[in-house]
């Protein structure tokens, strides 16, 4: 299996709406065509910035159709999965193997609690169900249910199970996910953007980086200065990177970052209810940010 393509930066797009919270297919297509011209490595469709959550199942389909057609090979396109029960997941991988994704990344089931053989049972069924690479994403604060590495060991033995990212914000949780599953060339990527180099560090992937919805071609500074070997470069990058991720804080999760996408001119539309925008003090603080960045886009 072909896994060669899993590296670099993964935006988790933001999915536009209209005034009735359907998918803007032309505000997506946008998006699609505004990361791919900043330099990223690859799509995420359907992530927890996508607000897959506020989306109905046709919505959903839509928006992974939509991004397939518009990469149209430019970058390889992932989509995500979030089903709680196992049988939501597997018809889920199945239709969007059907639609063009190139890989599928899994979330651990949310509200309900398994336990680590359920866990394992819940990814192993989903990811047979499929011929793509699948990556799991780990993100216990959302979830509420954590990937150890223990389970991460067994679940690298499947083999299109090949990556995983995590968003769980603890660097030794990373770095003990790289170690114990390196000889397998297990892919890891940073889903907390502030840790995007610590984690090519320790010998992951890459990332899936919220931020490069904003400012892709920063991101990407961050990666290819790294794999130039220009460390005290991707270190740089790194330090300009983190105020913007650290703004994300100012609103609800994730209407920042989609806040921020409207202030560059991209035009996303409105956060999905019950979710809003941030106030306009702290739509005020992001500017300042995006403008010190030279992100925004004169009128």
């Amino acid at each position: 299996m072909d896994t060669s393509f899993i590296r670099g930066v993964i935006p988790p797009i933001v999915t536009p709406v209209d005034d009735e919270e359907r998918l803007d297919e032309q505000g997506l297509r946008r998006i699609v065509d505004h990361v791919i011209e900043g330099g990223v490595h690859g799509i995420l469709a359907l992530g927890s910035n996508g607000e897959f959550f506020a989306l109905d199942p046709e919505d959903q389909q839509r928006v992974v159709a939509v991004t397939a057609q518009q990469s149209a090979g430019r970058a390889p396109v992932y989509a995500g999965i979030a089903a709680i029960s196992t049988r939501e997941g597997i018809k889920q991988a199945r239709k969007y193997e059907e639609l063009g994704a190139r890989a599928i990344s899994i979330l651990p089931p949310m509200f309900i609690t398994p336990t680590q053989d359920e866990l394992f049972d819940h990814f192993k069924k989903i990811a047979e169900a499929t011929s793509l690479p699948v990556l799991l994403y780990n993100n216990p604060d959302k979830v509420g249910n954590n990937i150890t590495p223990a389970l991460l060991e067994r679940l690298a033995e499947i083999p299109n199970i090949v990556g995983i990212k995590d968003s769980s914000g603890d660097q030794t949780l990373t770095a003990e996910y790289i170690r114990r599953t390196r000889a397998q060339g297990f892919k890891v990527l940073a889903g907390r953007d502030i840790m995007i180099l610590s984690t090519l560090v320790y010998g992951g992937a890459g990332c899936v980086a919220s931020t490069a919805n904003v400012v892709p071609r920063l991101v990407v500074e961050i990666y290819d200065k790294f794999m130039a070997g220009d460390i005290q470069g991707s270190l740089e990058a790194q330090y300009r990177l983190a105020p913007l991720r650290m703004a994300w804080n100012l609103g609800s999760f994730p209407v920042a970052t989609k806040d921020a996408v409207n202030l560059i001119g991209l035009q996303a539309g409105k956060p999905i209810l019950p979710n809003t925008s941030c106030s306009e003090e702290n739509l005020g603080k992001i500017r300042g940010i995006l403008e010190g960045l030279g992100a925004v886009r004169s009128s």
